[in-house]
């Protein structure tokens, strides 16, 4: 079993930063890939970003391109997301997931809803503006 904590949410102001953190405990860390995803009030969840187990290659969802930066410590078996330049519309509970699946599918596995095999419970991001 794996166990996700992110941590790190919270109010800034637009064009502000954030960085979010998970905290991954169970099994090898390195064996995941690890993803970041958010939920906007009233709207389904949508992907932001992935990084493969060795941290070598990363995927970005369209909101996170340019703005976003995932990246994990595996002595630390954390994974994060920096947030820059942030807008009121990034505004969102951000999960963290994990997944056993072939890096290779990351696309697929990123784009289906219960495509993650473990999720964190979230933290609150607020943007105002």
């Amino acid at each position: 079993q794996v166990q996700l904590v992110e941590s790190g949410g919270g109010l800034v102001q637009a064009g502000g930063s954030l960085r979010l953190s998970c905290a991954v405990s169970g099994r090898t860390f390195s064996a995941y890939a690890m993803g970041w995803f958010r939920q906007a009030p009233g709207k389904e969840r949508e992907f932001v970003a992935a990084i493969r187990g060795s941290g070598s290659s990363v995927y970005y969802g369209d909101v996170a391109k340019g703005r976003f930066t995932i990246s994990r410590d595996n002595a630390k078996r954390t994974v994060y997301l920096q947030m820059n330049s942030l807008k009121p519309e990034d505004t969102a509970v951000y999960y963290c997931a994990a997944t056993a699946q072939s890096w290779t599918r990351i696309a697929v596995v990123t784009s289906t809803a219960n495509g993650m095999d473990y999720w964190g419970k979230g933290t609150l991001v607020t943007v105002s503006s």
